[in-house]
């Protein structure tokens, strides 16, 4: 047993020659704040060749070997462990490690302060190129699913029907409901505020091509697609997400069939399928929601209403916003797809991406729907 004290100590012996550093007694975690203060005292002290005496060492552990190493310097407590036959293999073998170890320690780089502006400009830089990186990947996810569907469309017996239909129930009989119900209403207040502004005119007969025209060209594709956005993006993406979590998607590969023919195709073509027969059915529920307010507040009978909207209204205008409806299914469906693609595999990843499915779809229809517009006014459509 090598001799310990309830305390170590580090005391510098002058009377010896030459000068020698005498280290006994326990150093230990137990007693680190009286070490650490001798050990501050004794650093100024202490010559880089002054001999080092180590008999009398007692217990030790990793909090003294670091003390001792902040002491002696790194590497010479490793060639002292490694040189002094008085110690035993154990300490030998704590203070090489230990040295070594602070040897090889970097201080962490303290980072700069920057000032506000700076880093504002950081943080608007960092946005900027998360988008365009988010756009480039969502240009190739369309690219991939096109391709997907060229590959699969002249070969009939790699057709998801069941899949297929399964999906256009979900994202469209299931949705009639509430798009009705939404554009109803909204045909409703239309009318309704149409009417009281045109009354200061006297031009209240105007109210029906209002309802007609917003409805036919803008409002009933735009609703539904935004309602579609937020319904079935975010169930697209939750779903894959979900998939993509439970390393369902990794078993699917394994098993050498493709994802994107057997979970993206099916949602994409259920899709296109479904907003087109959305919107006309939301183009309805909209015009009579504007003639019930019509006829109860203007005294406009519903067959004067069909009547003005036959000879006001043309079809073109009905066929500019349904042209819309596909454009609008396609990116929604993909962009759901690819966001559940994305999710990394925690609970909070899924979150994260259905919410950013939800955001992206609803900004890419405003936006498709705002250039759309100011290109059939351009071309006089």
């Amino acid at each position: 047993m090598r001799p310990s004290m309830a305390t170590g100590s580090a005391q510098l012996d002058a009377t010896a020659t030459p000068p020698r550093l005498r280290v006994a007694g326990d150093w230990t975690l137990a007693h680190y704040a009286t070490l650490e203060r001798a050990v501050d005292a004794l650093k100024r002290r202490l010559d880089p060749h002054t001999p080092i005496d180590l008999s009398a060492l007692g217990a030790l552990d990793t909090a003294g070997a670091a003390l001792l190493s902040g002491l002696l310097g790194a590497t010479r407590l490793s060639d002292l462990a490694t040189d002094d036959p008085t110690l035993p293999a154990a300490q030998r073998a704590l203070l090489q490690t230990v040295g070594k170890a602070m040897a090889s320690y970097v201080e962490p780089k303290t980072k700069r302060r920057h000032n506000t502006v700076t880093e504002l400009l950081a943080r608007i830089g960092a946005a900027m190129e998360n988008v365009w990186r988010q756009q480039v990947q969502l240009l190739g996810f369309i690219g991939l699913t096109l391709q997907t569907l060229a590959q699969t469309i002249w070969r009939p017996r790699r057709w998801r029907v069941t899949s297929l239909v399964s999906h256009v129930e979900q994202t469209g009989l299931d949705a009639v409901p509430i798009v009705m119900l939404l554009t109803f209403m909204v045909g409703a207040v239309v009318a309704f505020l149409g009417s009281t502004v045109l009354a200061d005119f006297g031009a209240t007969i105007y109210t029906v091509d209002l309802v007609a025209f917003s409805f036919l060209r803008e409002f009933a594709v735009l609703l539904t697609a935004i309602l579609m956005a937020g319904r079935t993006a975010s169930a697209f993406t939750a779903q894959i997400g979900s998939m993509k979590a439970n390393e369902e998607i990794d078993a699917i590969r394994a098993l050498g069939l493709d994802p994107m023919e057997l979970l993206v195709l099916p949602r994409v073509l259920a899709m296109l399928a479904s907003l087109p027969m959305l919107t006309f059915l939301a183009m309805i529920a909209g015009l009579i929601g504007g003639g019930l307010v019509c006829a109860a507040v203007l005294d406009i009978p519903p067959v004067m209403f069909i009547n003005l909207v036959k000879s006001d209204i043309g079809v073109r205008h009905f066929l500019v916003g349904i042209a819309k409806a596909p454009v609008f299914a396609f990116l929604i469906a993909v962009i759901g797809c690819l966001e559940g693609f994305k999710v990394s595999g925690s609970a909070e990843s899924v979150g994260e991406h259905t919410t950013s499915s939800v955001v992206q779809s609803i900004f890419v229809v405003i936006l498709i729907d705002a250039l759309a517009a100011l290109f059939y006014m351009e071309m006089g459509w």
